[in-house]
């Protein structure tokens, strides 16, 4: 059974950080891509940064120089390091681990961590 689980959202104040985490267990980690993605209310999913198993990265323009994704494929975890926080990166973060094996893709997500930035 494949499990995703994001944890270290909260409350905090407009310049301040976090470091969300995102534990996975029942998939080959050290395959996957993983991704970090947040929705806002009324909004649509966004990704904001992604790993592949490769090591290479890509940001979303708003977070690029803010957050860091990082990998620890000893551990099936994924962070996200996010820095300069400002209330409009309020949202509920998610997790994402997805694999493209010829025509199948294997695409997993967890439930969510909420993100709190007040002004």
């Amino acid at each position: 059974q494949v499990r995703i689980v994001e944890s270290g959202g909260g409350l905090v104040q407009s310049g301040g950080s976090l470091r969300l985490s995102c534990a996975s267990s029942g998939i080959i980690f050290s395959v996957y891509t993983m991704g970090w993605y947040r929705q806002a209310p009324g909004k649509q999913r966004e990704l904001l940064a992604g790993l592949t198993s490769g090591g290479s990265t890509n940001y979303a323009r708003s977070v690029k120089g803010r957050f860091t994704i990082s990998r620890d494929n000893g551990k099936n975890m994924v962070y996200l390091q996010m820095n300069n926080l400002k209330p409009e990166d309020t949202a509920v973060y998610y997790c994402n681990a997805v694999r493209q094996v010829g025509r199948d893709t294997y695409d997993y997500w967890g439930q969510g961590t909420q993100v709190t930035v007040s002004s």
